[in-house]
């Protein structure tokens, strides 16, 4: 199908995503989803055609990190400069928030004359998304009083709840790798934990997985360690979501078990559910002294799980012992960027290059979240581009 085509087919999509933060994907419709991976498409196509689809010739595009990132964060700059928006950092040491600034005055002060805010804020469990939903609440008041022209859109790039960039690029890479999402349906895919060397690993990513894979009648298996419970409300989203689906969701705490017949795994580490409430607390209080003993009641308790690693044995008892794996990255690889850890090596290698396009989706599902925000006629607009036929790279 050539760009045109898949232009023309878009047209016929309704989608509620305009003005619209993506925050959760849950909160989507289908059709709201499959226009996002539609727009990803189009765009990814675009650029690799050399097409230029900027649409901006000046705006910023704000980079909130309240937690490290490397693919995420360069992400979300491919992706606004893809669209022509400038990227600034937002570095909270350097603002004045550390004097006191509210959420809602910093909201507006950088968004005079912004088009996005992408977010991640996912060290707080409880806080993060609604950290969020502050921000938009503080942009909504600025955009009605007359303070900004435009009110800007925000990214969700990943709380405490979801990480929808991430759930979302692996659900374009599932639909590349089976040829359309109708192919989804009825594959088993195992989310499950794996060990780490190191503690406070997000719930986000997993939770995210079962919460959207859940929707496209795949056979969901969440497999942990007694104690490493995810959400209970989002875990009961999964649960209805593949009711609804005509797929199937089931718990299994043995990670053997869980990988047989799979046709996809995703082995990632994740914190103690309980631990993670501590943990907020201890940093709200900047407990130091409290964070580091915690560190080590949880990283003993993750060694008592040495085995919940993803390797060759585990590997041959999947679907033709040749299970599509995934991962977000970092992966903790066993004796190369840990002694031990999340997967074998060997294992990794094989299937490393395939979890580099995984990520190479993001920034296109990135950039089509922000496209949707901003255009009701998202269709028309990626029409216009290619009439206009501008070159990124001109000779």
């Amino acid at each position: 199908m050539s760009i045109k085509d898949k232009i023309r087919k878009l047209s016929h999509l309704k989608t509620d995503l305009y003005k619209k933060d993506f925050l959760l994907t849950w909160k989507k419709s289908q059709d709201d989803l499959k226009g996002i991976l539609e727009v990803a498409e189009i765009l990814k196509e675009m650029r690799d055609n050399n097409i230029s689809p900027r649409v901006f010739d000046s705006g910023l595009a704000i980079s909130n990190f309240r937690d490290n990132s490397t693919r995420t964060r360069f992400s979300f700059a491919s992706a606004s400069n893809l669209l022509g928006c400038a990227v600034q950092d937002l570095d909270e040491k350097k603002s004045q928030i550390a004097h006191g600034e509210t959420v809602r005055e910093t909201a507006n002060m950088i968004s005079f004359l912004s088009d996005f805010i992408g977010i991640r804020d996912d060290m707080y469990l409880g806080e993060g998304n609604k950290y969020m939903r502050e921000v938009g609440e503080a942009l909504d008041e600025g955009f009605a009083q007359g303070v900004l022209p435009s009110r800007p859109g925000i990214v969700n790039l990943q709380c405490d709840m979801d990480h929808p960039t991430q759930s979302m690029a692996d659900l374009m890479h599932l639909q590349n790798e089976f040829g359309s999402l109708d192919n989804l349906k009825g594959k088993k895919i195992v989310m499950s934990w794996a060990y780490s060397p190191s503690y406070g690993k997000p719930l986000s990513v997993p939770q995210g997985i079962i919460a959207l894979m859940s929707r496209y009648g795949m056979n969901i298996e969440l497999a942990y360690p007694e104690g490493y419970d995810l959400i209970p409300e989002i875990v009961d989203i999964a649960k209805k979501n593949s009711e609804r689906s005509g797929g199937s969701f089931n718990i299994s705490h043995n990670m053997e078990d869980a990988m047989k017949e799979a046709d996809i795994v995703y082995p990632k580490s994740w914190a103690l559910f309980h631990i993670m409430q501590q943990r907020t607390e201890l940093l709200k209080n900047a407990d130091t002294e409290g964070l580091r003993a915690l560190e080590q009641t949880c990283l003993a308790n993750n060694a008592k799980f040495k085995n919940w690693e993803y390797d060759e044995a585990k590997k041959k008892l999947t679907k033709n012992q040749d299970a599509l794996y995934m991962h977000c990255l970092p992966a903790d690889i066993s004796g190369v960027s840990c002694k031990e850890g999340e997967v074998n090596a060997d294992v990794f290698e094989k299937y490393r290059i395939r979890t580099y396009l995984e990520a190479g989706f993001k920034p296109y599902i990135i950039a089509a979240m922000m496209f949707t925000n901003k255009f009701e006629n998202p269709s028309k607009v990626l029409d216009n581009i290619m009439k206009r036929d501008r070159r990124r790279v001109g000779f």
